[in-house]
């Protein structure tokens, strides 16, 4: 049991927290893997039915719509029934979502894995929710953010685990041209393409029975019994009016609304921009660039959490937003090497953004921070929002053009970093 604190009492020694913290570690690790293999299905899914890059785009779209339905829903159950039971059932949902792609594999339907895909990220949804809050208390409250940021570390490894599987695993390397496949028979035709789609058959079954059998080695483990500190003021209702007043929270929400946005789209298509701005340029040889992407993500990360000892973090975030506006706008008016250098590289700079945004977003909310996070957590919906949005830019007009949304979105991020975080009640 906790202490009122929310704490585990310090007799319980730290040692006592080694295991639940790499359990819940374990967690971080596996939702990095879930959203990166996106950045693989959009090509695939895009080869495999025939998407324009709209369609293809969708991934995202399911994908981001499962946290922003389930944000509030999870924090809701957790707060009643506990994180330990929102951490396994998230872990079901994530392993039914992956299991469902087999079936949505074998009767070739692209609407069964975005069905599929929301299911997944449903279940991350209570995963993200759950995590934060249980390692900030598995141990001292003077090293929680050390062992924040050891978790996040995970999840980049994560995240690159998540391409490395989809690299050698998904993507079979097979590229026809349009020519190429209107000379084939309808028989090669749909050969090609049920081949196609039946290669993230494999890899997901087994990504949905690892992570059922973790559900029940969670199940069957002790995690601390970690309850919120209640106080006489946690029996007023603070509802959304409120918050409205707090010009800096609504000014944060839009801004992870259009970061995580920028994030995504991003990854998302940064395989197809390197397909069609250096010609020659095979899937296989785009999902390498987007492994050095998400190792440039996780070397940002400690480079900025070293950098937040001399300076704040809102200076930081915007020198890092300035960076990848400029990134972004050379990725447009510089189609080819140089840009997808640059597209490579804004992801060292997106490192500290999220944590940082979220952070300075809920700061001065008192009673009204549970809430206020719950939508932070739904603001995810962006990655939705703007991947389709390049996708339709795409269509109708150039891949490369489509990256000035990124561009515009790490603008405002850096008005919010320089003035907008600033608590100023209406």
């Amino acid at each position: 049991m906790t202490t009122p604190a929310s704490r585990p009492s310090t007799a319980q020694a730290a040692g006592s927290f080694l295991i639940p913290l790499i359990l819940v570690t374990s967690l971080f690790f596996m939702w990095g893997v879930a959203n990166t293999l996106n950045g693989i299905l959009i090509p695939q899914f895009q080869k495999s039915f025939s998407l324009t890059n709209f369609q293809s785009g969708l991934v995202q779209s399911a994908f981001n719509l499962g946290y922003f339905l389930l944000a509030l829903p999870a924090a809701r159950i957790m707060k009643r029934f506990g994180y330990k039971t929102g951490i396994i059932i998230g872990l079901v949902l994530y392993a039914l979502g992956a299991l469902l792609f087999f079936p949505a594999a074998e009767i070739r339907v692209y609407g069964l894995f975005l069905m599929a895909l929301f299911v997944i990220a449903s279940g991350l949804a209570f995963l993200e929710t759950a995590a934060n809050p249980f390692v900030t208390v598995l141990g001292p409250a003077e090293t929680s953010e050390k062992r924040l940021n050891l978790s996040q570390a995970f999840n980049s490894l994560g995240a690159i685990m998540g391409i490395v599987i989809g690299r050698f695993f998904i993507l079979s390397g097979v590229e026809y041209t349009p020519q190429q496949i209107a000379a084939m028979s309808a028989d090669q035709l749909q050969a090609f393409y049920t081949a196609e789609t039946k290669a993230v058959q494999t890899p997901y079954l087994v990504l949905g029975i690892v992570v059922a059998l973790w559900a029940v080695f969670i199940l069957f483990s002790k995690l601390p019994d970690i309850k919120e500190e209640a106080d006489a003021s946690s029996q007023h209702q603070h509802g959304f009016k409120n918050l409205l007043g707090h010009q800096h929270f609504v000014a944060g929400v839009v801004a992870l609304f259009l970061y995580v946005g920028a994030q995504v789209g991003t990854w998302s298509y940064l395989i197809n921009y390197a397909k069609h701005t250096i010609p020659g340029t095979s899937e296989l040889a785009g999902a390498d660039y987007l492994t050095v992407s998400l190792i440039c993500l996780m070397l940002g990360r400690f480079s900025s959490t070293f950098m937040m000892k001399y300076f704040r973090p809102n200076r930081i975030m915007a020198l890092f937003a300035a960076a990848n506006a400029l990134l972004a706008l050379i990725a447009v008016v510089m189609p080819g090497i140089i840009g997808l250098y640059g597209l490579v590289v804004s992801s060292f700079f997106m490192s500290l953004m999220f944590p940082t945004i979220f952070a300075l977003s809920i700061k001065g909310l008192g009673n009204d921070t549970k809430i206020g996070s719950s939508i932070l957590i739904m603001a995810i919906v962006g990655g939705a929002v703007i991947t389709a949005l390049m996708g339709l830019i795409s269509d109708l007009s150039s891949i490369t053009v489509a990256f000035l949304l990124p561009a515009v979105s790490y603008l405002y991020i850096l008005w919010f970093a320089i003035k907008g975080f600033a608590p100023k009640h209406a």
